[in-house]
């Protein structure tokens, strides 16, 4: 038996799996509260404690790790079109699993600045102009930053024929120069930005979040775990060179505070005599919704799908259902206590599903031309997705797992909703996809093999 262990320091909690490559089996899973403002070390150590009155005393030949404790890699992206450059810039922070914590477009103004300061970004992505296109809005971007004290590092990804004198004008600041995030005009070009930034986050990051003093205890930190899930969600979709992947698929992380979405999938339109505008989206493609989660982000939940839903969806009048969701935002460790409360959580998390997926997923609309009718399409086409992978502790720890799930296929109500039409439910129980993530960058066809296994369907 060869066992290695995977771990995640997570915010709230650091989860711990231990896989037997060689058997390519799963030994067990565990989790104990973060103890990122003491020693991190600590709450990992305790996480140990657990996951070995599991699996008995095991000798890990290597040990790997992701994180987004603290805070996570929160980042702050700048470009010109709010639809073009700034929404590429925002794709490939996101795909290299960020938190995006502010968008600006055009150029920076010195309150925009004086907010990028007071929100201490990990980094900032600073984009504008195609390759040979537009250099006025990023150079004066550059020349805003560059009269400010360096608070982090500033990745270059813009107009390639004006990056040097960005860089000359940053140089006070740590600054990484990389190729322009979209070189031609609806062009995404986003790998070599992700690549840039995980690097950062390896190579700095780490420091400033106090993981370095668990370095001991591991092999290497790979990369932010939303990056992990990435991975984990691109390899159980496209498979590996000897072991076929389940093909296209979209997957739903629901936290407390936020819910993230990931879709494997080209997207390209399905209905004849459709135009697609706007910025051409990624195959791998992740979003993050800030303001839907189950209990810090409980009442974004409310406001985008009404108290009425919630109360339709759950059994119980209005008025209690606002006092019970009070009662969760302000106890945010609260579980459900009985059926009253698992019928407000599971309305609340068919919700969060079904708007974080609209979100993701693009839009359709009949269009009249010259020609007759016509169909515009902005983001991606889901619909023939097959498959639904979910994730979450809402989810998970639920028997209702299958009915939450479904709230991310289309609805006869929102018919332009360009989300999956029918799929095939998989559920991640053990909590294990992020820790896939990272043996997939060791063991590809192990973790696709355990994954095929552990994922189990879940029913409507």
């Amino acid at each position: 038996m060869k066992s290695v262990l995977l771990m995640d320091f997570g915010s709230t909690y650091t989860k711990v799996t231990a896989v037997d490559v060689e058997n390519e089996k799963l030994l067990g899973t565990a989790s104990s509260y973060t103890t990122v403002q003491t020693d991190i070390g600590e709450g990992l150590q305790n996480a140990l404690k657990i996951l070995e009155r599991q699996t008995g005393k095991l000798d890990f030949a290597e040990r790997y790790a992701c994180s987004s404790a603290a805070g996570g890699l929160r980042m702050i992206t700048s470009g010109l079109v709010p639809e073009l450059t700034a929404e590429a810039a925002k794709q490939a922070s996101l795909g290299a699993g960020a938190k995006v914590i502010r968008v600006y477009s055009y150029e920076l103004t010195k309150k925009d600045v004086a907010e990028i300061i007071a929100n201490r970004p990990d980094m900032i992505l600073l984009v504008g102009g195609t390759d040979g296109g537009n250099s006025e809005c990023i150079l004066a971007n550059a020349k805003r930053l560059s009269q400010t004290d360096p608070i982090c590092p500033i990745v270059i990804a813009g107009n390639r024929n004006c990056a040097d004198e960005c860089e000359e004008l940053l140089e006070k600041w740590e600054t990484h120069v990389c190729e322009n995030v979209m070189p031609k005009f609806n062009e995404l070009n986003i790998e070599p930005a992700q690549h840039e930034i995980r690097q950062i986050f390896l190579n700095r990051i780490i420091q400033a979040k106090g993981l370095s003093q668990a370095a001991e205890l591991i092999s290497g930190i790979l990369m932010p775990t939303p990056a992990a899930m990435m991975a984990a969600m691109q390899l159980l979709a496209e498979g590996t060179k000897t072991e076929t992947g389940i093909g296209e698929l979209v997957a739903v992380d629901l936290g407390g505070a936020t819910t993230d979405v990931y879709s494997i999938a080209d997207g390209m339109p399905t209905q004849s005599n459709t135009i697609i505008k706007g910025l051409m989206e990624p195959y791998a493609k992740r979003t993050v919704e800030g303001d839907i989660g189950m209990r810090y982000s409980i009442w974004g939940i409310v406001d985008a799908a009404g108290i009425d839903r919630v109360s339709q969806l759950s059994g119980i009048e209005s008025g209690k259902a606002k006092e019970m969701i009070q009662f969760l935002s302000e106890n945010t460790e609260t579980l459900p206590q009985d059926q009253e409360w698992e019928n407000l959580d599971f309305a609340l998390a068919s919700l969060a599903v079904e708007t974080a997926v609209a979100r993701h997923a693009g839009t359709i609309e009949q269009v009249y031309t010259p020609m007759g009718l016509a169909y515009s399409q902005i983001g991606k086409d889901l619909t023939p997705v097959r498959r639904v992978v979910v994730t979450g502790g809402a989810i998970i720890h639920t028997k209702r797992t299958g009915e939450i799930a479904a709230h991310s296929l289309q609805n006869p109500n929102q018919p332009g909703s360009l989300r999956p039409a029918d799929a095939k439910f998989l559920v991640d129980r053990k909590y294990i996809l992020a820790a896939m993530g990272l043996l997939g960058q060791y063991y590809p066809d192990v973790a696709l093999r355990i994954m095929k296994k552990e994922l189990v369907e879940a029913y409507e």
